[in-house]
């Protein structure tokens, strides 16, 4: 961002005072995380804990003061707070803290999921598609996933959740940045018949995003709260690796239909892998099954296949957990070389043998959100033998 936009923003901003203490929010030093690209505007304003409910008002008012800027084309204002005094950083708007595991409600991760209706009020089912470590293939199969969703008939939204690493404006073939109307709702991106939603759209793609684990829990509401997703049959979230602030934000506070565990089959992987469906199961999130991905190796020279990173160590860490193996995916150069070239192989080769093994999963996942959301005829009583 140019010296001379960071010091027009922080300018106008220096005119929005806070009403507890008279000082503008420049001044006291509440403006963190500036960031600007092409007249999308993003920043944290830091406060108390304590007052977390009545500064969105203040929130708000800061959005509007950037916003009237001439160039401007959509201001992103998030609350953020520190953890202070063992009381956990409050949310977005929110009046209280996030629910904290093993508190009360209908969740064991501390209560029902706060965001209603009114955040994605189009949106029929979410489903997340999670790891426990990088380096697994989980962006690119929730891409195929969510295309493959798509071929079924099925109207998709896909929302990259990874705020520090987004890569699906490149692996959906997507450039440009998102327009707004009414200078507050931004319209999703779209490609292949999926709505896409990314911070990638945001900033430049070697752009570092520094911010604080709030930051991230807002950013991540406002993508779905102030982005007009649509009718949509259902959303697929491709989140972070790990089980850290983004996992559980989604976990607690959205309400998520079920998620899918992609994995490796070597044992480090399926040890994180156990790791992040045991975080969903704490905060009572169905699991749909667990993808082994990279599951072998087809040279596209001989067709001899290679188990690199051994076989069949996700279908019996599923079968242990008691989960459903939703299918392999090999490791093969086609399905890297047009991910990486925005042309993912589901639309690509959509007859192939990769694409049809992507469907096939797609389809077995429909089924998982049908039977959790009651639109499915009712099944015999699934009986497993210990």
């Amino acid at each position: 961002m140019a010296d001379h936009d960071q010091q027009r923003i922080l300018a106008a901003l220096d005119g929005v005072t806070d009403p507890a203490t008279g000082k503008s929010l420049v001044a006291a030093g509440m403006v963190q995380g500036l960031q600007s690209k092409d007249g999308h505007v993003a920043f944290a304003i830091e406060i108390d804990p304590a007052r977390a409910g009545e500064m969105e008002d203040l929130r708000k008012q800061a959005e509007k003061t950037v916003h009237a800027l001439d160039g401007v084309l959509t201001v992103t204002a998030v609350l953020t707070a520190e953890k202070k005094g063992g009381t956990p950083p409050p949310q977005a708007g929110a009046g209280a803290p996030p629910p904290q595991a093993g508190g009360p409600g209908g969740r064991p991760g501390g209560g029902q999921p706060q965001a209603g209706p009114d955040l994605l009020p189009g949106v029929t089912s979410i489903i997340a598609v999670a790891s426990g470590k990088g380096g697994v293939g989980k962006s690119t199969t929730a891409v195929n996933l969510a295309l493959g969703l798509a071929a079924e008939g099925k109207r998709v939204g896909l929302l990259d959740a990874d705020i520090y690493g987004p890569s699906m404006p490149r692996m959906m073939g997507i450039s440009g940045q998102p327009t707004s109307v009414d200078g507050k709702t931004l319209d999703a991106m779209e490609n292949y018949g999926v709505k896409v939603m990314s911070m990638g759209f945001m900033v430049d793609e070697e752009t570092p995003m520094i911010w604080r684990g709030p930051m991230v829990q807002s950013a991540l509401e406002q993508m779905m709260r102030d982005v007009n997703w649509g009718e949509l049959d259902v959303l697929v979230v491709d989140m972070p690796p790990g089980t850290g602030d983004a996992q559980l934000t989604m976990a607690q506070r959205v309400p998520l239909t079920g998620a899918v565990i992609v994995s490796t089959p070597q044992d480090i992987a399926l040890l994180d892998a156990r790791k992040g469906l045991n975080m969903f199961r704490k905060v009572d999130v169905p699991v749909f099954g667990i993808i082994e991905n990279m599951s072998y190796f087809s040279c596209p020279k001989c067709g001899e296949r290679t188990e690199i990173f051994s076989h069949g160590g996700a279908k019996a860490e599923a079968d242990r957990l008691g989960v459903d193996f939703l299918g392999e995916v090999p490791l093969h150069i086609d399905i890297r070389i047009n991910a990486d070239g925005g042309t993912p192989i589901v639309v690509s080769e959509p007859e192939g043998e990769h694409a049809q093994t992507y469907r096939a999963i797609a389809r077995q996942v429909w089924d998982s959100i049908a039977l959790a959301t009651g639109d499915a005829a009712p099944a015999g009583p699934k009986i497993v033998f210990q």
